[in-house]
């Protein structure tokens, strides 16, 4: 049984003027973390997360996986939205994520991410991380990492990137991203906050990072090696969310999937 990963961060957006600084970082993290457990690691870093080159990437790891396999797809950048075409969606929205070439509105779609999980074979295990978008209001958490300052939110408006002559009304307010990638066909999602709040892109201990995965690794150090994502979810609540961070950390998927041993 295999495991593989695609680790995907994204700090510099060519033409938005909206550049975050922990993405790389994120990723980087993520695949130091998935190679001490026994994955084989592709990385795609800024100028190398086209959406061509992350299309490409994804169909590889589903396509190349058996039977028992495990997958593992970690995505740190900016998420966005754009008007529903096909009916799917509630709020009339498509969730996407944010390539590095998105200024030429290249965007990719929940719908899409659903069209590449779903080649996958019968019995590979999908899980996908996505540190990206949307703000809160509890204020509780443990904060003592963290770096003074205000963090940057991992939200692209679509007014940044979009057409001007193809906007929709509404450009600024972020829903339904995390909750969009539900329905993208893996087992599993680990997200960093509602759907209607901001994952926030922040500094611990002078070191750029997403505050999601900062925690959610930081957790993971700590785990029982018998630990479920479940487990491990109710650890990152822990810190998240707080007074200055205020995401409320999501886990998506089936009772059995929540209770699969983490990274297994």
């Amino acid at each position: 049984m295999a495991r593989r990963a695609l680790c995907i961060g994204i700090n510099n957006y060519p033409g938005t003027d909206s550049d975050l600084s922990g993405c790389v970082n994120d990723a980087s993290d993520w695949a130091a973390a998935l190679t001490e457990r026994g994955f084989t690691v592709n990385k795609l870093l800024d100028s190398a997360a086209t959406k061509a080159a992350m299309v490409q990437a994804i169909d590889t790891l589903v396509t190349g996986a058996l039977k028992g396999d495990t997958i593992v797809l970690t995505y740190s950048g900016h998420g966005t939205w754009l008007p529903d075409t096909d009916g799917d969606e509630p709020d009339a929205r498509d969730e996407a994520l944010c390539p590095w070439d998105i200024d030429s509105g290249n965007v990719l779609l929940d719908d899409e991410l659903h069209d590449l999980f779903s080649r996958r074979a019968g019995g590979v295990r999908i899980v996908l991380i996505s540190d990206s978008c949307h703000s809160g209001t509890v204020t509780r958490g443990d904060e003592s990492d963290l770096d003074p300052g205000m963090p940057r939110a991992r939200f692209l408006p679509p007014a940044v990137w979009m057409k001007r002559d193809a906007l929709p009304a509404d450009t600024v307010r972020p829903t339904r991203l995390s909750g969009g990638f539900t329905r993208a066909g893996g087992d599993l999602l680990l997200a960093g906050c509602l759907d209607t709040q901001f994952s926030w892109d922040t500094s611990f201990n002078g070191r750029p990072n997403g505050a999601f995965t900062f925690y959610a690794l930081k957790t993971l150090k700590n785990l029982p090696a018998t630990a479920t994502y479940e487990q491990w979810f109710k650890e990152i609540r822990n810190y998240l969310p707080s007074t200055r961070l205020p995401q409320d950390p999501q886990i998506f998927g089936t009772r059995s999937a929540r209770r699969f041993k983490v990274f297994a």
